[in-house]
């Protein structure tokens, strides 16, 4: 791809990596962040690698920053078996790895981002030197109210539902709206371009044929996996984690509730906790300075 991706003041290139069972949008390293260590951020539900570009970009001078698109999701490519499972997601992960031969990484992850995450290091330490868990999407039994309209997307037969009815022929400006209300603490305080910029994707995936079952897919994965039991359980697996884990929660979280911190602490075997009061989901699109401040503390221990 020809395509480039702006990360503060650098140009970051887009390219497309092939790996197991997917072709994948990755973006970065930045062009001047030669001889750091390397770091890959990976996104939430719904998501793509631009939700990271603002932390990328606060954390430019302490990592050799790369942030992909998830199969299905972004500019990259459905799996071609149809994998959207968090298992699925990790392979492509771990693909990407193998392929790059970066690892191993500090490693980033926002909501299902997350989950992959540490599916991953629990799988694979050696790609792995820390964690930084955004809002993970770690199994919470019962979710929040909030959650449920997007947990209903795991139903058959809903999403089709949802497109017939009036609700599910909004505008793309009112979804777009609709979902940084979802993912916000404040959404009246996302900037106009940012806000531009997601009205302008939302459009774009309208006309890509795969983008609905790469949504509701991955939500059955996220579903699926917190019912999960044995050593594959996402709780167990985050026992087995031993690299150093960044937590970070917002108090305005719809979607993970910061109840959920109290055990990621209890669990991880090395963690530190950031509580923003007034972040919801997406922590580092809406509070990226902050975010950077504590990974700059968790780099420093290392």
């Amino acid at each position: 791809m020809s395509a480039e991706q702006q990360v503060g003041s650098e140009v970051a290139p887009v390219r497309t990596v092939a790996v197991p069972g997917a072709v994948l949008s990755v973006s970065g390293p930045s062009p001047h962040s030669a001889g750091l260590p390397p770091a890959l951020f990976v996104h939430g539900l719904g998501g793509s690698a631009d939700n990271w570009t603002d932390l990328m970009a606060a954390l430019a001078d302490q990592v050799s920053g790369e942030a992909l698109d998830l199969p299905g999701f972004g500019h990259s490519g459905p799996p071609q078996d149809g994998n959207l499972s968090v298992s699925g997601h990790v392979r492509a992960v771990i693909g990407y790895l193998e392929a790059s031969g970066r690892g191993p990484v500090h490693l980033f992850g926002n909501s299902l981002g997350g989950a992959v995450a540490v599916r991953l290091a629990a799988l694979r330490p050696d790609l792995v030197r820390s964690l930084t868990l955004i809002s993970p999407a770690l199994p919470e039994l019962p979710p929040q109210r909030t959650a449920w309209p997007t947990g209903l997307l795991a139903v058959p037969g809903v999403p089709a539902l949802l497109r017939r009815i009036p609700a599910g022929r909004r505008t793309p400006e009112q979804a777009t709206d609709g979902f940084l209300d979802l993912v916000y603490g404040d959404p009246v305080a996302v900037p106009a371009g940012r806000r531009e910029r997601a009205v302008n994707e939302y459009r774009r995936r309208l006309g890509v044929p795969y983008a609905m079952q790469a949504m509701v897919g991955s939500a059955r994965g996220i579903v699926s996996a917190y019912t999960e039991r044995g050593d594959q359980a996402l709780w167990r697996q985050a026992e087995q984690v031993k690299a150093p884990v960044l937590l970070v929660y917002g108090l305005k979280d719809k979607l993970v509730s910061y109840r959920s911190a109290r055990r990621a602490c209890a669990a991880f075997a090395d963690a530190r906790l950031l509580v923003l009061p007034d972040s919801g989901h997406v922590a580092m699109m809406e509070h990226p300075e902050p975010v950077a401040r504590a990974v700059r503390e968790l780099l420093a221990e290392i």
